[in-house]
């Protein structure tokens, strides 16, 4: 049996063909006089595949039919009919309005759908997979033919959404024209844990992907810490006005971190684990000073500091000097004497009396 050969550009390097495919029919006249015919229909199809890099453009069909019966001498052959079934090709681009987004922000996604080959394309379904964290949002959608530069709206006969799995769904595709689809995601926490890439298909087009970075926003594990270094002039661990900053003063963290204050004794270190943090002022970095005593929290007379820093949260760490010459005592003469404790000694002199009596 010689089969029809496939139309291709280039060189075809595999093809095959179905069997024939036969159905009967039982044909019956009257009830008295039977007679049975037998028609058979045989459908000869030629099927090409990629090969090389050379692309099978279209395929012809061959239809032709054979009948037999009780009062017919052989076989009888139909004439044979024939159609070309052309591939559709379909290309599809993703896009998105931004790069990066973070939780909260809302990403509008774009596809762009279009028939680039010579037949219709119907029963259009494009299955778009939304990243972890995206919350599809329905009322955004949008759709539109754009052809020989008009661009026009029109309805999607289909929007589905099944866990993340978007379907938009259009009748038919004709040449030269492009589908455009466009809808909007609303970025939640759960985002930060996802890839933020994005991909979507046409069974006959090409894979599309498009990547949003995600960032932490203000949803961070980490947190930042701020603080000062400053003289202490009344030992109550709080900077009061008049109480400058100490520059250059330095501080180590627990991670390895060395921190150094700025001109008016400012420190800050951002992106810093959640948990709790220490810091330790470095005091061979501040000649001439010395760790002021706390009067107020016996736990600050040290030169660390402990602090629960939590996700996304801001804390302060604090660090109070004092000038080495001057010390707690000098500072306590200075203040109102206090009460005398119950029970303490005050020896008093006594008036003397010199020779006779009163």
């Amino acid at each position: 049996m010689n089969l029809p050969k496939p139309i291709s550009r280039g060189k075809l390097k595999h093809s095959f063909a179905i069997a024939p495919l036969r159905s009967h029919f039982l044909w019956v006249r009257n009830q008295q006089k039977k007679r049975n015919l037998h028609f058979y229909f045989s459908l000869l199809l030629s099927l090409g595949f990629w090969a090389g890099g050379d692309r099978v453009l279209s395929q012809e069909v061959i239809n032709q039919g054979f009948a037999t019966g009780g009062n017919l001498s052989g076989t009888v052959t139909s004439n044979t009919t024939s159609f070309f079934v052309e591939e559709t090709s379909l290309e599809l681009i993703k896009t998105a309005d931004r790069a990066a987004a973070e939780p909260g922000d809302t990403v509008v996604y774009r596809l762009s759908l279009n028939n680039t080959g010579t037949t219709t394309a119907t029963d259009v379904v494009i299955t778009d997979n939304l990243p972890l964290g995206l919350n599809f949002l329905s009322q955004s959608v949008q759709g539109a033919i754009f052809e020989n530069g008009t661009t026009t709206s029109v309805s999607l006969s289909g929007v589905s959404n099944d866990n993340r799995t978007l379907l938009f769904a259009y009748s038919s595709l004709a040449p030269g024209q492009t589908l455009n689809v466009v809808y909007a995601a609303l970025v939640t926490p759960d985002a930060v844990r996802g890839d933020g890439r994005n991909t979507a298909q046409e069974t006959r087009s090409n894979l599309a992907s498009f990547l949003v970075r995600i960032r932490d926003g203000i949803l961070s594990d980490c947190g930042t810490i701020i603080g000062r270094v400053f003289v202490d002039k009344n030992f109550d661990g709080e900077q009061q006005p008049g109480e400058p900053g100490v520059p250059n003063a330095v501080i180590f963290m627990d991670d390895g971190n060395r921190i150094t204050t700025d001109a008016n004794g400012l420190f800050s270190l951002a992106n810093v684990v959640s948990g709790n943090r220490t810091g330790t002022l470095d005091l061979s970095s501040l000649p001439g000073y010395t760790l002021a005593p706390n009067l107020y929290f016996i736990e600050r007379n040290s030169q660390s500091r402990l602090v629960r820093l939590e996700p996304g949260g801001l804390v302060r760490m604090n660090f109070a000097v004092t000038p080495a010459t001057e010390s707690v005592s000098d500072r306590r003469r200075a203040e109102p004497a206090e009460a005398s404790p119950v029970g303490t000694l005050h020896a008093t002199s006594l008036p003397s009396h010199q020779g006779g009596q009163e």
